[in-house]
């Protein structure tokens, strides 16, 4: 009978146990650090092109910084009384993201003509909520191509948009596309004047695909007006040589090209070994029946 008795108390007992050890671990949980998210956002601006940011989610984790991959990122524009939501994105698994602020001109500003945006993250299991602020004001770079004495020259001007106001000792960028580093050109600082313009010489020895130079004037990193970019094709290029051999028989040619004299001679050598070798098994079989 005692035994009897124990038996529900013991199974009372496991049972308190292990609710009390899941209560714990969820306690635990619960109270488990998050890590802090940090992001990082650049505005760009394409001339007759697009705007977006260039979103960057990293956290500090073991002192280390490491990317924040697959967190949905929220973009709204502040407003006074109200932040209208632009739209979201996903940083990919080095964690950026692109953002593009599609119509532009429809998006508000302040009274000075000032963007403001914030871009959000809601938080996770792993990270807390974060959230980064930009402002800007939007400019524009209008560019000409022109010849004077056979020198071929590149002016821009720098303005702002809202007032159309030239915008004077700002570092303006000129180079030409390249595959992996663009080619810096004229100065080494192209600083705007009082009219908010710089003037750049073209040299006539840059080579290009038919003659044609992609070159871009770049404001970078503006505080005030984030990076501004205008792409101008300029015939003033050297046209490429085409240099390639790879439609042509050469030795590092596909096997369908091969060179032909590696076709002929060696098959007449093998035809050759061949023919002797039946001529003397020939002149065998003659002499096995004389």
């Amino acid at each position: 009978m005692k035994q009897m008795l124990k038996f529900p108390v013991v199974f009372i007992l496991i049972i308190g146990i292990f609710i009390s050890s899941s209560g714990t671990s969820s306690v635990y949980a619960q109270k488990a650090k998050k890590n802090t998210v940090r992001l990082k956002v650049d505005y760009i601006k394409i001339m007759d092109s697009m705007s977006y940011f260039n979103i960057k989610a990293f956290s500090r984790v073991n002192r280390e910084n490491v990317d924040v991959s697959d967190i949905d990122l929220t973009v709204y524009n502040e407003l006074d009384d109200e932040n209208v939501e632009l739209g979201s994105t996903t940083t990919d698994r080095n964690g950026e993201c692109k953002f593009v602020l599609k119509n532009f001109n429809t998006i508000a500003s302040d009274s000075t003509g000032t963007y403001n945006f914030v871009v959000k993250f809601k938080g996770d299991d792993t990270y807390k909520k974060a959230s980064k602020s930009v402002s800007f004001k939007d400019a524009s770079i209008e560019t000409n191509l022109t010849t004077k004495d056979s020198i071929n020259y590149l002016s821009a001007v720098l303005k702002e948009t809202k007032t159309d106001s030239v915008l004077s000792d700002q570092l303006l960028n000129v180079q030409v596309q390249r595959l992996f580093r663009p080619l810096k050109i004229g100065k080494e600082f192209n600083i705007t004047d009082e009219n908010g313009s710089v003037i750049v010489s073209i040299d006539n020895d840059i080579p290009g695909i038919n003659g044609n130079l992609m070159i871009e004037v770049v404001l970078s990193d503006s505080e005030s007006y984030g990076t501004v970019k205008a792409l101008v094709k300029a015939p003033f290029g050297t046209p490429i040589v085409e240099e390639s051999t790879f439609d042509k028989r050469t030795m590092w040619s596909p096997r369908n090209k091969t060179p032909l004299f590696l076709l002929i001679f060696p098959n007449l050598i093998i035809f050759g070994i061949w023919g002797f070798i039946i001529y003397l098994f020939y002149n065998l079989f003659k002499i096995s029946k004389s």
